[in-house]
């Protein structure tokens, strides 16, 4: 089985259809290998993600958004430091979204976002995203009152406009070159307890824990609700989700590592060709170097 085929069934390509229940978190695809096969098989796509980049960069005609959302202790941070081991920090920022400041309070909810949008030729990595804003901020009544918007921006319909809002933001950033991929790390409400029991019991990530992870845990049902809407509303052709297993790191980080190679591949990224008159002057250039011998 290739890398790229284990994360083609993660795409969500019929939103209209989709159920958070229908998704184990738990699932290896029917994947059966040890360690070493596992670790190797990442080893290539951490590669050939390398190679990929590298044509990216030297083309500087796209850029590569990918934006990572999950539960806590799901694994974003350690999805990051191991399948993004392999790129030039160069050409990568990674971006770690927290609660919003003062004066990003002061601007729509887009505004800090647009700010740390990947240039052209480079790869973006949201750590938490835009989508706090229909999740965290759905889960928590409070955090909306914070925002200071005006009563006929409020309402029922809310919830529908920042969908609205967020396809036509990713439509246009589809439409002058920027390619989307986002990623729910799927996580278990037990998983997820087992992780905060190693967290408290192992001095080394006790920093890791906070007593907020405990009330957040208490909202999960509202949460999954709230995941499973965002999903079917804004996974586009441009800018799909893919809900990747995540009880197993292991295979979490072969899922999307595979995702990644699989979509960068689609983008047909060459390296730019020197012809004509620059490749004459290239030529002349060669054969002087040749003849300093």
């Amino acid at each position: 089985m290739s890398l790229a085929s284990i994360a083609k069934r993660f795409r969500i390509d019929k939103p209209q259809t989709f159920r958070l229940s229908a998704h184990d978190p738990a699932a290896c695809n029917g994947l059966s290998i040890d360690k070493r096969e596992a670790k190797d098989m990442l080893a290539e796509g951490i590669a050939r993600l390398g190679e990929l980049q590298e044509r990216l960069y030297a083309s500087d005609r796209r850029s590569v958004l990918i934006v990572l959302q999950a539960m806590d202790a799901a694994g974003k941070d350690s999805l990051i430091k191991h399948v993004m081991s392999g790129l030039n920090p160069q050409g990568v920022e990674v971006h770690s979204f927290k609660q919003p400041s003062a004066e990003e309070l002061s601007h729509d909810f887009l505004w800090r976002i647009g700010a740390r949008l990947p240039a052209r030729g480079r790869i973006g990595i949201f750590n938490r995203s835009h989508y706090e804003e229909v999740l965290t901020v759905r889960v928590h009544a409070e955090y909306l009152a914070r925002q200071q918007l005006p009563p006929d921006c409020l309402g029922k319909d809310i919830w529908r406009k920042r969908f609205d809002d967020i396809r036509a933001f990713e439509r246009h950033l589809a439409r002058n070159g920027t390619r989307i991929l986002k990623f729910f790390l799927n996580v278990s409400r037990e998983e997820q307890r087992k992780r905060f029991l190693d967290r408290i019991e192992q001095p080394a990530k006790r920093w890791k824990f906070s007593m907020d992870d405990v009330a957040e845990r208490k909202l999960w049902d509202k949460y999954m609700a709230a995941y499973e809407d965002m999903i079917r509303q804004t996974s586009t052709p441009e800018a799909p989700w893919f809900v990747v297993p995540a009880d197993r790191k292991w295979f979490t980080r072969l899922a999307v590592a595979g995702a990644l190679v699989r979509e960068l591949e689609a983008l047909d990224l060459e390296f730019p060709k020197v012809k004509g008159k620059a490749l004459n002057e290239l030529k002349k250039v060669e054969r002087a170097l040749k003849e300093e011998r």
